[in-house]
């Protein structure tokens, strides 16, 4: 792997550190972003190479990574006039750590491989703490001796890989993933709205509860955030909609109920309704707030 050549793509919140853990771990890293501004962050703060276009990217490297925001947006960084696959070299990896759908991917992958080009879909979880610390989950689809190949450009940003099957598999798993997000988010909202009411210090309520069968990374992670009143995004209520809109197209396509995600997907839409789409996620207790009568989060 020594002097494998990295293209990124996509640096937000995630995209950044991300980026940044590929560099620290000795690889040369060419970015690219719709704005401009976030490219010259990554090159002031680590050295990363610009390139003009994801086509540029693609001429300059061995492996792109894409981490954007939606379907649509890795349709076109890839497909595009201007797009990955216009610059890619047979034998290029092309890694989408993006969330999309399990069937867009499949069609992704068949568009590189007449370019000969080998995908994986790798999207991750762990948030932005996850990001910036390198310790992300990453859900594997696409061929293992592929993912082989690039396990140590994975490794410099996750700790936890697994190969979950053929292409699209990565992105069934991250459906999974958040499916349990959500839930696990409701329930410590609804926690918290219990604990406050019944008039239960909240922080020695999430320091016992998270060590317990209760216990879940949401509560660990944002608990103790809503207690402070910080609803900054580690991950944005949009994107969470974005990827419950994912979860749930499958779930129709497969005729499966899925009675509480469904109902958190609505509570976000009130969120939403409220200015609360590029909150984070833990921002849902706002709405928890309003129906259960109670101050959970400090008045700003």
């Amino acid at each position: 792997m020594e002097g494998l050549k990295i293209g990124f793509i996509g640096l937000g919140i995630m995209g950044k550190s991300m980026a940044r853990n590929l560099h620290r771990a000795g690889f040369e890293v060419t970015v690219w972003n719709r704005t401009a501004a976030k490219m010259a962050e990554a090159k002031a703060e680590w050295g990363a190479h610009l390139a003009v276009s994801p086509k540029d990217v693609a001429v300059r490297s061995d492996v792109v990574i894409t981490m954007v925001g939606d379907t649509p947006d890795v349709r076109e960084v890839v497909t595009g006039e201007e797009g990955v696959l216009a610059g890619a070299r047979p034998g290029t990896v092309l890694i989408d750590m993006s969330t999309i759908s399990p069937e867009a991917t499949r069609e992704l992958a068949e568009l590189a491989a007449e370019k000969g080009v080998a995908m994986l879909d790798a999207p991750v979880s762990g948030g932005d703490v996850g990001a910036r610390n390198g310790t992300l989950s990453i859900m594997v689809g696409g061929e293992e001796e592929v993912l082989e190949k690039v396990r140590p450009v994975l490794e410099a940003m996750g700790k936890t890989i697994v190969h979950c099957g053929p292409i699209g598999a990565g992105q069934t798993v991250k459906a999974c993933n958040q499916i349990l997000c959500g839930l696990n988010l409701l329930g410590m909202v609804e926690a918290l709205a219990f604990a406050k009411k019944s008039g239960v210090d909240l922080e020695k309520m999430i320091q016992v509860t998270s060590q317990g069968a209760g216990g879940s990374w949401a509560l660990a992670n944002y608990g103790p955030r809503v207690v402070k009143g910080d609803l900054d995004p580690g991950f944005s209520v949009r994107f969470q909609q974005k990827d419950l809109r994912i979860v749930l197209a499958e779930a129709e396509r497969m005729e499966l109920p899925l009675l509480g995600t469904a109902t958190v997907q609505q509570l976000l839409r009130a969120v939403q309704a409220h200015g609360g789409n590029e909150d984070g996620t833990q921002a849902l207790v706002r709405v928890m707030e309003q129906l259960g009568n109670v101050e959970i989060t400090p008045k700003q």
